[in-house]
């Protein structure tokens, strides 16, 4: 007796289809499983078995042998659990066969019989889709995720009983079906708004020139400056997700487990926020078993490293691949995997040791040697792929207590919306989607200067001797002011006010 069931595996952020294949055969009662399983797939024998027998079926007391193809392929978690049981009650006629070759089915069983969700629901509705199969079954805490993708029936699943009645049309079922509009308002809110920062106006205003050209940025100041708080409403002035990119950050999410429960679609920017003591490997991803990092799951949003001088070194150096690439490849001897990883970097860090060499109100207490040390912890290739350094001073009491209401996010958001359309119509015929991406020769096409901008550049070469990698940055943060201000040219102030973003270049810290 023999049956077979279509399910799915992900791989890397993407998924595949996977061929459960189940016979039954004479001989001493054994459950073996093929198809290089991983631990969870091989222990899935019990979980079926019991699944099985409390779902009110009889479990064969015969030789059952379960291969997974493609068999050089290593295969991972519990989603095997529905499709085993399946096959195993398709091979003693107990589910129609007919209907089995059109179907993904996927599910973790309880041992009661219960379906219970998995992860990576979402890539695996795409592959449904792309294979032009009739429908998915998955568990109903999937059921609305996986539905996001539209030309392919889902159907949730409670239990094995409610699978089996399903697949032989013993039940009426109904597709499940998703508001994208629904879901977008719902989940595009944020709970931080650029109207709670008071002051530190040129910080903002450095902010604002960052999302509108994508760019990586670094705060500076001491404790209680408000770094944090800036960067946290960053995402809530970058431009509203599209489809395709909320798709592509909520497979992430859901490949690694984190999607909200009742949230099918993440229509917000992710901020990403690991502490100072994460290793390479959760930053990038990797691991025994290749998950994504901080970097993907921050991707088409913001990844925050607070206090940045902590971070150990290594691990830092392991960003400048993801920051120039938008994607983090992870080699084994026997795959490669690739995640994405386009985000914004935002880091914050003090500018001494004891955080206060900046701060006129309250004296430093570290030598010149400990401020050298501790701003050498960041390697120079690293600072020049950060585009805009800008120094966020104290504030006053005076401006604490002021009950003015700042500018709201909407607002901002609004104009980086307008900068973005002007960059969006200049790289339409390239890979590049935002200034931060230019590469070379679209930076010497794009970014024109006047000749006093030029001399400007020239001085500022000098004086500075910044890196050509850092004139590279400087000219592209000039294109997003020009670009925020509707200039087709750059002219010196567009320059100039790019070159005081570059503070960590322009020496000592006191």
């Amino acid at each position: 007796m023999l049956a077979k069931v279509l399910s799915s595996a992900v791989l890397g952020v993407d998924a595949y289809l996977v061929a459960v294949e189940v016979d039954i055969a004479l001989g001493l009662p054994t459950f073996n499983t093929v198809g290089l399983p991983d631990v969870a797939v091989k222990e899935s024998r019990d979980r079926v078995k019991a699944a099985i027998k409390n779902s009110g079926f009889d479990f064969p007391a015969k030789r059952i042998t379960v291969n997974l193809a493609p068999a050089d392929v290593k295969k991972e978690g519990a989603a095997f659990d529905l499709p085993t049981a399946i096959g195993i009650l398709a091979a003693q006629d107990l589910v129609k066969s007919d209907r089995l070759g059109q179907w993904v089915i996927l599910g973790e069983l309880s041992l009661d019989g219960s379906v219970r969700p998995i992860r990576g629901a979402l890539s695996m509705a795409v592959t449904a889709r792309e294979a032009h199969l009739a429908g998915i079954l998955v568990p109903e805490e999937n059921a609305a995720e996986a539905a996001v993708v539209d030309g392919v029936a889902v159907y949730g699943v409670r239990s094995l009983q409610h699978a089996v009645a399903l697949l032989n049309g013993e039940q009426p079922a109904t597709p499940t079906c998703v508001d994208l509009d629904a879901a977008f308002k719902v989940s595009a809110e944020y709970d931080v708004d650029f109207s709670d920062v008071k002051g530190q106006e040129h910080a903002k205003r450095a902010v604002e020139i960052a999302a509108a050209g994508g760019h990586n940025i670094l705060l500076i100041g001491p404790p209680g400056a408000g770094k944090t708080m800036l960067a946290r409403r960053l995402p809530t002035i970058l431009p509203t997700l599209s489809l395709d990119e909320a798709i592509s950050t909520t497979k992430v999410h859901s490949i690694c487990g984190l999607l909200p429960p009742g949230q099918p679609l993440l229509a917000t920017r992710p901020f990403r926020t690991p502490h100072h003591t994460i290793s390479d490997a959760g930053l990038v991803g990797g691991g025994n078993i290749p998950r994504p990092g901080e970097v993907s799951l921050a991707h088409h949003g913001v990844l925050f490293l607070d206090e940045l001088p902590e971070f150990k070194r290594h691990v830092l150096e392991v960003l400048r691949q993801p920051l120039e690439d938008g994607q983090v490849t992870i080699a084994r001897a026997l795959s490669s995997l690739t995640y994405p990883a386009r985000f914004m970097l935002a880091a914050a860090m003090n500018p001494c040791p004891c955080g206060y060499a900046t701060d006129p109100t309250k004296e430093c207490s570290c030598t010149p040697l400990q401020i050298q040390r501790y701003l050498a912890r960041i390697s120079g290739p690293l600072l020049d792929r950060i585009d805009i350094h800008i120094d966020v001073p104290p504030l006053r009491h005076r401006e604490l207590g002021d009950e003015t209401v700042g500018e709201p996010s909407a607002a901002i958001r609004e104009r980086v919306r307008q900068a973005r359309q002007v960059q969006h119509e200049r790289f339409r015929r390239s890979k590049a989607y935002c200034n931060a991406h230019m590469t070379t020769r679209q930076i010497r096409k794009h970014c024109q200067v006047d000749d006093e901008a030029r001399s400007l550049l020239e001085r500022a070469m000098e004086r500075l001797a910044l890196s050509a990698r850092a004139y590279d940055r400087i000219l592209k943060v000039a294109r997003t002011i020009a670009d925020l201000e509707q200039a087709e040219l750059i002219q010196a102030s567009h320059v100039a006010e790019a070159i005081q973003y570059r503070s960590l270049d322009r020496g000592p810290r006191r």
